[in-house]
């Protein structure tokens, strides 16, 4: 039986599963396995669920140098109120980054999207191969109402740039839900949420959004149609891309 098999298998078994029952189900059946978090309001509820599950699990995050105060704000907080979370805090390669900066400028993602790319990959997406190296599974905050490719994303799937399985408790999720459950349970949260920023990424790459605009529509906003880093590729491995692209 494949990887490919299993996971669809899972897939199956998880359809209509609360969010609890697909982490108890992802802790039970993953050795080694962890929680991406970027601390914002999927990941902070997602924290405070495996917690009551696994008080000493496995959380990464990826402090890319840029991060705004509020982000390190809550990351303390979470951190005072879940003491037994094995928190690890991934940073982008030194040289790399000073490389990068030295050739192209402090703020060189605002001059292409190949600069931007660019630097998600340096001070994110090398870092998370590295977090989640030697893994079998990791767990994502990731809404199938976020962007519309994610619209055919599963509660399990296979991650086909790293071959491990990718777990989407909060797959089927509204925003509405995620605040209710955040409020629900006194769950700490970025304080730029309530600041109207509803999708929270490096200080540069991220800006309020006006009422009615796309949940997204903050984030890389001077690119118009490009709203992700590359962090999430589909079980293809393709990358997957925000609504317009």
């Amino acid at each position: 039986m494949t990887l490919q098999t299993d996971i669809d298998s899972a897939a199956a078994q998880l359809k209509g599963k609360t969010p609890q029952e697909v982490l108890t189900w992802a802790l039970g059946n993953y050795d080694k396995i962890s929680l991406a978090s970027s601390f914002g309001a999927e990941d902070v509820a997602l924290i405070d669920m495996i917690a009551k599950i696994k008080p000493d699990a496995d959380v990464f995050t990826l402090d890319t140098g840029r991060l705004n105060a509020e982000t390190y704000e809550v990351i303390a907080k979470v951190q005072q109120k879940y003491p037994q979370l094995q928190l690890r805090i991934m940073f982008p390669q030194a040289e790399a980054v000073e490389q990068m900066v030295s050739d192209k400028g402090i703020n060189l993602f605002y001059d292409s999207v190949e600069n931007r790319k660019q630097c998600c990959f340096i001070r994110k997406v090398e870092p998370l191969g590295r977090a989640t190296k030697g893994l079998n599974a990791w767990i994502t905050g990731l809404r199938r109402d976020q962007t519309a490719n994610r619209s055919t994303m599963e509660t399990v799937e296979l991650d086909g740039d790293r071959n491990i399985a990718k777990i989407n408790p909060l797959i089927d999720w509204t925003n509405e839900q995620v605040w209710e459950y955040i409020h629900a349970n006194g769950v700490p949260y970025n304080a730029l949420h309530d600041q109207n920023f509803p999708s929270i990424g490096c200080a540069p790459c991220t800006r309020a959004v006006e009422a009615g605009e796309d949940l997204r529509a903050g984030r890389w906003w001077w690119e118009m149609s490009n709203q992700e880093c590359g962090l999430h590729v589909t079980s293809d491995g393709r990358l997957v891309r925000a609504k317009g692209e």
